[in-house]
């Protein structure tokens, strides 16, 4: 019994050893990629379904997929504490959003033109893209 006491310990400390290094190599959510892009997509959505009156919005699907990228930066070592400054930056937000419009732009959507917000979404949904997951055809 003592010996199964000592393993656990040992064990116990490894683990704690082990994770160390990746809460010291933590970057800020907002440099985060993979987070950064689910919210970049999710954005690029929102935009292309309020300016074409193709598309709807999933919003159940868009509700899960924000609690899980919230799950995803709790098990990357984020705090709760981080992930609301995060999402309530002012600052972030701007920039997450001007990246959105950056690639609408890219990709030919105009400001004041449905067609052309038509024309992207469309064009996600035959890339099969993380995009089109929060979309659906009317």
């Amino acid at each position: 019994m003592k010996h199964l006491k000592t393993l656990v310990a040992a064990a116990v400390a490894a683990v704690s050893l082990q994770a160390l290094p990746v809460a010291a190599q933590q970057v800020p959510l907002a440099q985060e990629k993979y987070v950064n892009d689910r919210l970049i997509a999710a954005r690029i959505a929102d935009r292309i379904r309020r300016e074409c009156p193709s598309y709807n919005a999933r919003m159940i699907y868009a509700y899960g997929q924000a609690r899980a990228l919230k799950a995803y930066a709790r098990n990357q070592g984020y705090s709760e504490a981080q992930i609301e400054a995060f999402l309530d930056s002012k600052e972030d937000k701007r920039r997450i959003y001007a990246v959105a419009e950056d690639y609408l732009t890219r990709n030919g959507a105009v400001k004041g033109n449905a067609q052309s917000f038509c024309r992207v979404g469309a064009q996600e949904f035959a890339n099969n893209s993380y995009i089109a997951t929060f979309l659906v055809a009317r």
